[in-house]
């Protein structure tokens, strides 16, 4: 039996689609979530088989049934919108449109991706070519209601998206900014350098967030802690409360009332039963007041 703060907050985790999407809904619930993330086919293949249609019904339905909504689906990890190389760019333009048309086909609100990496053209080029490929998806797919959700980064090697200006430039040269949004990635903003720890620092953050790009275009959260220090900008998840961000920055997070109805969900380490995602949403409920 779920708890009334259970019921009333979005939070869960990205679930595993093997065996079908339709199999996602009843993982969610199992570890009990009311919403998830999933990959729509293989996170490290450009293409992968159609959603059969009666496995689309079905996943509609024990999402309905199960009340476990699949809040986001996330690209694969190939796509580069902000690639240099043509070709590159082209099979990444092509393959983020068939991401598109696989979230809307489930009834998918948010579709999450990594602006990319420049790969040497440099910032400007690359925040430029990621804002161009969003603008080409966008005009490819006029009707289609799924935000594109702009994931915050660690800022590993070239990859855009470290800093809130340059999400909020991208989005700014895209054009069409009521189609897009930003995932907020805990793990990912603390290892770029933004603070978590402690109430002035966490405060500081969001005020950044909502000067530079709003904090209504916060769709969703990636709740991961962090396995490296702040401004290490090394993108390695950990379990809540286990990390260098640590159950008070955790506390601030999910007491904001600001986020309340935002859904949270885990990328943290997992075995195959789900365990440890019921260990850290039983960590995250009982930090609630």
């Amino acid at each position: 039996m779920k708890n009334k703060t259970e019921v009333s907050r979005p939070w869960g985790a990205h679930v595993s689609t093997a065996g079908g999407v339709d199999k996602a809904p009843e993982r969610g619930e199992k570890i009990g979530a009311s919403a998830v993330q999933i990959f729509t086919k293989n996170n490290n293949r450009w293409s992968g088989p159609p959603i059969d249609p009666e496995k689309a019904a079905r996943f509609r339905q024990e999402s309905a049934n199960r009340q476990v909504s699949t809040v986001a689906s996330h690209v694969c990890y190939l796509i580069n919108l902000a690639s240099p190389d043509p070709e590159l760019l082209k099979k990444s333009r092509e393959a983020f449109l068939d991401e598109i048309d696989r979230a809307d086909l489930l009834g998918v609100p948010y579709l999450v991706f990594h602006p990319g990496a420049h790969v040497g053209s440099g910032m400007d080029e690359g925040i430029k070519k990621v804002a161009e490929s969003l603008e080409w998806a966008m005009a490819a797919r006029p009707e289609s209601p799924a935000i594109l959700t702009l994931e915050t980064t660690a800022g590993q090697g070239t990859g855009l998206g470290h800093t809130f200006g340059q999400l909020a430039r991208i989005m700014d040269l895209a054009g069409d900014k009521e189609r897009l949004g930003v995932c907020v990635d805990t793990c990912h903003i603390f290892a770029a350098g933004y603070d978590l720890l402690e109430k002035k620092g966490y405060n500081a953050t969001f005020k950044s967030f909502d000067d530079e790009i709003g904090l209504d275009k916060i769709k969703l959260f990636h709740i991961n802690d962090s396995k490296k220090p702040q401004g290490s900008r090394v993108d390695r998840h950990e379990h809540i409360g286990k990390g260098y961000i640590g159950k008070p920055g955790f506390d601030l997070l999910v007491n904001d009332k600001r986020f309340v109805s935002t859904p949270m969900v885990l990328e943290t380490p997992k075995g195959p039963d789900g365990r440890e995602d019921i260990e850290n949403l039983t960590v995250l409920r009982k930090m609630v007041k």
